[in-house]
């Protein structure tokens, strides 16, 4: 059985930097400890990029130093997107890439994600043995740091040209006007580089990062002002990424809405359409709305979940041998290009369909129909099992008979912050908030901070 872990989450090691588990000291054991997972490799090489953050450029070369220190080459990519990293780890000679990000957190945090040699994230039983690794080699060598480079390699060149010949977008894309909201993230430069490349008239917001600006008030997590910049300019689009550019919502002509399970239906619509869902099969998360089951399914396709975490999707899809899956947040991945989630390429996806179907985005939207759902967040200063609050259980269970199949009810812990997350979803908006609030107030009276 797989150790408890104390420094890998749902991706991977994250927090704020200076502070356990992304204190100097840890940052460069887990350099050395890099090291020692790739020896014995082909080319035991490890790639290191970033996004903007300001503690971003200090993490990296603690990291290069430590990968040097234990005897390993690495190699700077330099600011770019998560799956840039991984496609430039799977076609590149690494044997392992490390992403320094924390998504899309705020710039006092960040984290470090680590791709195996074919650009997947590391099973967890690899990251046990890293983290074992890691506590092992805190405080045995003295820290040091590695100098980056200036000039960084040529994977974003690279990333541009794997994006442009795996979305193949046809030339009515230059008749779109868009908007892109790049979060004052990874994306800042290399989404203008494809998209000019294809001609489209884009508007770009938030692309001028200073190192405290990434995700605020911006990005994935807010799309208020990037609704207002397309309706203000007409626009049949808005794309925003969040600041790693792993994943990418949406809004439409009219300043609504479309998440990852609009683009999940549109794009295996598109697939089945062209023969080429084999096997007839999506892959989401337990957070999926019940709209994205119901519509698969009325089309011949079959959902299956998984738990929250684009990794658990991959493995699935992986496991069944699908080329589609995501997760209501925005983390799409098209198992033909991409080994991880990828925003870019699923807005160039996105802007394939737009083009093909000639419709517009909010007819395209209207294909899901969205079973309303409440998600409340509680903090807690602890995450007890839900086996050990016989309450909260019993509630739970009870409610879930109330519902019946016609709705559900998700409560887990989420796997990077302190917090319960209490999902419901049903017909009747009365009874979601209903049976979530009544579930919050039990965990709040419980394990609330």
């Amino acid at each position: 059985m797989t150790a408890p872990q104390k420094l890998f989450g749902t991706d991977g090691i994250r927090g704020r930097f200076g502070e356990f588990p992304l204190d100097e000291e840890t940052v460069f054991a887990t350099g050395l400890a890099l090291a020692r997972h790739v020896e014995g490799s082909r080319c035991p090489k490890v790639l290191i990029g970033m996004d903007t953050r300001e503690s971003g450029p200090r993490i990296a070369s603690l990291l290069a130093g430590g990968v040097d220190a234990g005897g390993a080459e690495w190699d700077f990519a330099g600011i770019l997107p998560t799956p840039a990293v991984a496609h430039a780890t799977h076609h590149g000679d690494f044997a392992l890439g490390v992403m320094v990000s924390a998504s899309h957190n705020p710039f006092e945090d960040n984290g470090i994600k680590v791709f195996g040699p074919f650009g997947y994230k590391l099973p967890e039983e690899s990251e046990s043995e890293l983290e074992g690794r890691i506590g092992a080699l805190r405080g045995e060598f003295p820290i040091r740091t590695a100098p980056l480079p200036e000039t960084s390699s040529d994977a974003v060149a690279r990333y541009v040209r794997h994006l442009l010949q795996s979305s193949r977008p046809p030339a009515l894309v230059r008749d779109l006007r868009i908007v892109v909201d790049c979060a004052h993230g990874a994306a800042s430069e290399v989404a203008p580089t494809a998209l000019e490349r294809l001609g489209v008239d884009a508007k770009y917001i938030c692309r001028t990062p200073n190192g405290r600006n990434i995700n605020a008030e911006c990005g994935a997590l807010h799309t208020d002002r990037l609704a207002r910049e397309v309706v203000g300019s007409g626009a049949a689009l808005g794309a925003a990424l969040d600041g790693d550019a792993d994943r990418c919502l949406f809004v439409d002509e009219n300043g609504d809405l479309l998440n990852g399970d609009n683009v999940l239906l549109l794009a295996a619509s598109s697939l089945v359409r062209e023969g080429r869902l084999r096997p007839n099969l999506v892959v989401a998360t337990v957070m999926s709305n019940l709209g994205l089951e119901i519509a698969l399914r009325e089309m011949g396709t079959e959902l299956r979940r998984t738990p929250v975490g684009d990794k658990y999707v991959i493995q699935e899809m992986l496991r069944t041998g699908t080329m589609l899956g995501g997760e209501q947040s925005g983390h799409t991945i098209f198992g033909e290009h991409s080994t991880t989630g990828d925003g870019l390429l699923t807005l160039l996806m996105l802007l394939r369909i737009l083009a093909t179907e000639g419709e517009r985005c909010s007819a395209l939207r209207r294909r899901l129909r969205v079973f309303p759902q409440q998600l409340i967040n509680v903090p807690v200063r602890e995450k007890r099992p839900l086996e050990e609050l016989p309450e909260i259980r019993r509630a739970v269970s009870d409610r879930e008979l109330e519902l019946g199949e016609r709705g559900r009810i998700l409560i887990r812990y989420s796997g990077t912050e302190p917090l319960a997350r209490i999902m419901v979803e049903a017909e009747d908006t009365r009874e979601v908030l209903r049976h979530s609030t009544a579930i919050a107030d039990l965990f709040g009276r419980h394990l609330g901070q």
